[in-house]
């Protein structure tokens, strides 16, 4: 009787394990260069597509076909130090994938093992690293629970020792920069604004948006570096506030010219779109644990409105 209350025990564990779904958060890193961007491409390399792959290969026995829910779809060439996704597996998948080999992983969690794997298949030297991997709390979305978004842009100018390391994440501009003018055209955009002047334009998508912080500083490197901070950026406004404060520190536009093309509310040629190489993802920034599945929500909604084009 006991012995048949155990196996019964075992078969409800096993069947609830196989039951239950474990959401997954992830932390990755990448160097943007040869990538076609975050988003998944039929025939292009793309972060997310050799990610896939990787789990793909990874859950090839168990029948799972894991799909990554990221915070931020960075573009072609744009790096990324602090990105963020989320997975949704089995839980029975996940203790299969993760469980101890040659005594190895014994000590460690099984997110922690997946991370581990991942390496091993994307492998030690990979443009795309899983820099770490743990169970996401209740409510836990990488792109809707977010509450801000991090970047950081390049710039090398003349005042800049030259350094054959920075070409593939600094952008040159061969003039020396009013840090100071560019430092006031910054400060000037922070807040609650219709940014469509320096957004790329998205059928159906707001352009407002809250830029939380927006600073410059000469690093002690010599290189300029830009750190900006919102709620969402839409597409490419990164790289375009970067880029009217560049025409700043040029002296082509004055210091206050941001912030009139700003309020004029349309695209200009007053100033260039950076490139991408210059433009790294640092952080995304996420509310306490029991806030996550309101702000998720209420992100949702707000986007649903967007969509249907009205701002809210």
């Amino acid at each position: 009787m006991v012995e048949g209350g155990i196996a019964e025990s075992a078969d409800v564990a096993d069947a609830d394990a196989a039951a239950s779904v474990v959401r997954v958060r992830l932390g990755i890193a990448y160097d943007g260069t040869d990538f076609n961007g975050w988003s998944r491409q039929p025939g292009l390399r793309t972060v997310q597509g050799v990610l896939e792959a990787a789990l793909g290969t990874l859950f090839r026995r168990t029948g799972e076909v894991p799909r990554l829910t990221v915070a931020g779809r960075t573009d072609a060439g744009v790096h990324a130090l602090g990105q963020v996704a989320h997975l949704d597996l089995g839980e029975a998948a996940l203790l299969a994938v993760a469980r101890p080999r040659h005594g190895r992983d014994a000590d460690v969690s099984p997110e922690a093992a997946l991370a581990r794997r991942l390496t091993g298949i994307l492998g030690a030297d990979a443009d795309v690293v899983v820099t770490h991997a743990e169970r996401a709390p209740d409510g836990f979305d990488a792109r809707f629970s977010a509450v801000w978004r991090r970047y950081e842009y390049r710039v090398a100018d003349a005042a800049t020792a030259r350094d054959p390391l920075e070409r593939r994440r600094s952008v040159v501009v061969p003039r020396t920069l009013d840090v100071e003018a560019m430092e006031r055209a910054a400060a000037s955009l922070v807040g609650l604004h219709d940014f469509a002047a320096f957004c790329r334009p998205r059928e159906g998508a707001t352009t407002i948006r809250t830029l939380q912080d927006y600073r410059w500083e000469r690093s002690a490197g010599g290189v300029l570096v830009a750190s900006l901070q919102a709620d969402a950026f839409c597409h490419s406004m990164v790289r375009a506030l970067v880029g009217a404060c560049v025409a700043v520190g040029e002296g082509r536009l004055e210091p206050d010219g941001p912030a009139e093309l700003l309020r004029a509310g349309a695209r200009t040629s007053a100033f260039k779109v950076m490139p991408a190489k210059g433009l790294v993802l640092t952080e995304v920034g996420y509310p306490g644990d029991h806030e996550l599945a309101a702000r998720a929500a209420q992100t949702r909604a707000r986007r649903e409105l967007h969509v249907e084009g009205i701002v809210g």
